[in-house]
């Protein structure tokens, strides 16, 4: 439902925008920046544009309040779901595992244990490479698309978050400077779902040296 939200409220702010850009106003990137400024914006443009219009960009910025507090509630009550659920908060504890993905990790997969095994796991999420070949030689595809997109791209995102800090962990550091990017993202994401289903098959506390190891 989050995740609806989000995208509905992208689709009403860049309506505003681009409604505003025809008459040469342009409006900051990020619901922060563009809450910040659209008071003063509204304000200048008051007495250049049709009354209708202003009227219904007023209400246009209305309907993003709207879907800011039902985000609010959605994501207060993903908050009480973390403290009330042990999973939930041991597989928080994994670097690039954050409220929303811990959440949807415990809800999505159910009894982890229908998973053989973490590689099942992440190739259900789609996040193991397609390969083809022939004649012994391999070529990755890139990652399968026909998985649980939603919980796969945020453990995407949650990758990212982790090779964006400054320090690493010597595996990480060691794929950045043999591969791109992309694929050194996509190899983390797929760790983060091998160390997600560990955590809930296995009952075990999250070890940081289980992550840092190749």
């Amino acid at each position: 439902m989050r995740a609806q939200l989000m995208k509905f409220r992208i689709m009403q702010t860049n309506a505003l925008r681009g409604l505003l850009y025809e008459f040469g106003v342009v409006l900051p990137e990020g619901i922060r920046a563009l809450a910040k400024a659209w008071p003063a914006t509204l304000a200048n443009v008051a007495d250049q544009l049709p009354t209708i219009l202003i009227d219904t960009l007023r209400e246009q910025w209305a309907r993003v309040g709207t879907i800011e507090t039902e985000i609010a509630v959605i994501e207060r009550r993903l908050a009480a779901a973390l403290r009330d659920s042990l999973p939930c908060q041991q597989i928080a504890a994994i670097p690039g595992v954050g409220l929303l993905t811990a959440t949807a990790a415990v809800a999505t997969m159910g009894n982890a244990n229908t998973f053989k095994s973490g590689r099942q796991f992440a190739a259900w999420l789609g996040l193991v490479p397609r390969q083809t070949g022939t004649g012994g030689r391999i070529r990755q595809l890139g990652l399968n698309k026909r998985g649980d997109t939603y919980l796969g791209t945020l453990l995407i995102h949650g990758a990212r978050a982790v090779i964006a800090k400054a320090r690493h962990s010597p595996w990480i550091e060691a794929l950045l400077r043999r591969r791109p990017y992309s694929v050194v993202v996509a190899a983390l994401a797929n760790k983060l779902a091998r160390n997600i289903w560990a955590v809930l098959a296995k009952g075990h506390p999250y070890k940081p040296a289980a992550f840092s190891a190749a």
